[in-house]
């Protein structure tokens, strides 16, 4: 390119432009506007961006006239593709008018950069938004692309921590300059500050909708333990893990997850704490205001178990609505230690309705009442007083159970093993699989208790000795054991009587053992006689006063503090 007759003013100069075959005759003054808004050549200095001319373009760079007496050269990769025209008017930094070349030294980038640095600045005094490209993440937070390169604090990035920084990288966002140093090359940005700014918009404007009762939109925001944090625009409101679901849930992450967008509603608001109580069931329908007609006492019907306790499991009827088989309601003849022996967590089971209760939302439940009841069929087969046999299932402290039918067991009590043998444990006489004779006692079928006893398979001992021993009759017995209260004699195998110290002797006695001794057999008069209580009471004192008839029959009297059945008895046997 060729610029001729460029000192001669206001006349036509002829441009040639061989390589792009540009071809024009221009003004000289013509140019001069093509130049305008640019410094003068006197004006223009190194260290200044200048606008200049693109006069031609080669395959590496850009020719550019910028009215000095030399054209420059600009890299075409410092434009990138957004490549000028011949014609164009573009803007460049002159570092140097000739290197040691002799060449004008221009740059595109760092005219740019210093067009951005300046930009920057005006938003920085202005505090305006600027918005840039996140590059790369860096010590401490990330890089980011405002024109040039700026740091954004990982405090800064968000209003709460953000764990993984790396999935922010390429985004395109908005930030405010909160610290800027040209000379040191230094931007800090916030997008935390933005973030802050909009949130208390929200707040005032969501203040002014939250009343208790109020359905509003929020977005889930964080999920722990016990409920989710739900963020309704400006002010976090706890729905709790109890007031998500109406049916039973272990984790709200099984039915929300973070930034899903929810309807709930206001359960609460402390507005001087500004806590916000949220509901997200009570916007659907309670299961239970329809439990009343659909599960009604007697009805079957079948359900899932869902928990299992000591004390039994719980059964999911619906979504919402349990009821409890209790460990008791599960078997009519096992005796269930833990409902984990019958059923386990996930399995489909048939129950029956036992008993409702809506105010307090607690429904019974029993799995036995779905067969026949054994205990019913024992009592048609069984009667009071009919004697069985069968082998021990089991010894207790308090008796033995012996087997009646599969799975039901009938209990001897102690008390009922023996009329006259002192038995301190059943195991002194029995062990597991003795096969042994009963009377059947009682049949409890309410109380699934089938009662029975060995020793009514006999009659009562302490009654014939109570016959053969009326009041006021004479007696002859060994002593068997002398305490400081006085000595007890037997009247019979296993029966005893009791002779109090003050009727041992006719004189005052100290001590029992100076009138009587274990093994001695000595004569008595019967005072009275209880066989349902298994007490008899024996004199040695009336016998030695030799009192009998009526001053016998008055001696019991007294002793007996009025007339009893016992010297009614004497009088009869006076009268015989």
């Amino acid at each position: 390119m060729q610029l001729q007759d460029s000192k001669v003013s206001g006349i036509n100069i002829h441009w040639e432009d061989e390589d792009s075959g540009f071809d024009n005759d221009l003004l000289a003054s013509d140019f001069a506007k093509m130049l305008a808004g640019n410094a003068t050549t006197s004006e223009v200095k190194e260290g200044m961006i200048v606008k200049g001319l693109v006069v031609r373009l080669t395959d590496d760079t850009i020719v550019i006239d910028i009215g000095h007496k030399s054209e420059g050269e600009v890299a075409k990769q410092e434009f990138g593709t957004d490549l000028p025209k011949v014609g164009d008017t573009v803007e460049v930094y002159l570092d140097r008018f000739e290197d040691h070349d002799g060449e004008m030294v221009l740059s595109r980038e760092r005219a740019e950069m210093l067009r951005a640095w300046d930009r920057i600045s005006d938003a920085f005094e202005r505090s305006e938004i600027v918005e840039g490209t996140i590059m790369s993440r860096v010590k401490g937070g990330l890089s980011v692309d405002i024109g040039v390169k700026a740091f954004l604090p990982g405090s800064q990035v968000d209003l709460r921590p953000v764990r993984n920084l790396d999935k922010l990288i390429g985004g395109k966002l908005q930030f405010k300059i909160i610290k800027f140093h040209k000379k040191r090359g230094n931007i800090v940005l916030s997008r935390r500050v933005l973030l802050e700014q909009d949130r208390e918009k929200l707040r005032a404007s969501t203040l002014g909708n939250i009343k208790e009762g109020a359905a509003l939109k929020g977005i889930v925001k964080n999920i722990t333990d016990y409920g989710a944090f739900i963020d309704l625009g400006g002010i976090d409101g706890l729905l709790h893990i109890t007031d998500m679901s109406w049916g039973r849930i272990n984790h709200p992450s099984e039915l929300f997850e973070v930034g899903q967008e929810i309807d709930v509603k206001v359960l609460s608001y402390d507005k001087d704490r500004q806590r916000v109580s949220l509901g997200f069931k009570q916007l659907l329908n309670d299961p239970w205001l329809a439990a009343g007609d659909k599960y009604t006492v007697n009805t079957k019907t079948r359900g899932k178990v869902v928990s299992l306790t000591d004390y039994g499991a719980f059964i999911e009827l619906e979504g919402g609505v349990e009821g409890l088989i209790h460990v008791s309601e599960m078997s009519w003849s096992k005796r269930v230690r833990h409902p984990s022996k019958v059923v386990n967590i996930g399995d489909d089971v048939e129950v029956v309705v036992l008993a409702m209760d809506l105010e307090n939302r607690r429904i019974s439940l029993g799995m036995k009442q779905m067969e026949p009841n054994p205990w019913e069929l024992v009592k048609e087969k069984y009667l009071v007083g009919d004697v069985i046999r069968g082998k021990i299932r089991n010894i207790t402290d308090f008796g033995v159970f012996v087997g009646i039918e599969d799975g039901i067991d009938g209990l001897i009590h102690i008390s009922d093993i023996s009329w006259t043998d002192r038995i301190k444990h059943p195991g002194d006489m029995f062990k597991k699989g003795d096969e042994v004779e009963a009377k059947v006692l009682a049949i409890d079928v309410e109380g699934e208790k089938f009662s029975l006893g060995i020793k009514q398979l006999g009659t009562d001992p302490w009654i014939e000795v109570a016959k053969s021993n009326p009041a006021g009759s004479k007696g002859k017995g060994k002593v068997t054991k002398v305490a400081e209260f006085g000595a007890f004699v037997e009247l019979a195998p296993g029966i005893e009587g009791m002779i109090h110290i003050s009727e041992l002797s006719d004189q005052n006695v100290a001590k029992a053992d100076d009138v009587v001794k274990e093994g001695d057999e000595i004569e008595f008069i019967v005072l009275s006689t209880d066989a349902d209580e298994r007490k008899f009471s024996l004199s040695r004192k009336a016998l030695l006063k030799g009192l009998e008839g009526e001053e016998l029959r008055q001696y019991i009297g007294n002793i007996a503090g009025q007339k009893t059945a016992f010297a009614e008895a004497f009088t009869k046997l006076q009268g015989n």
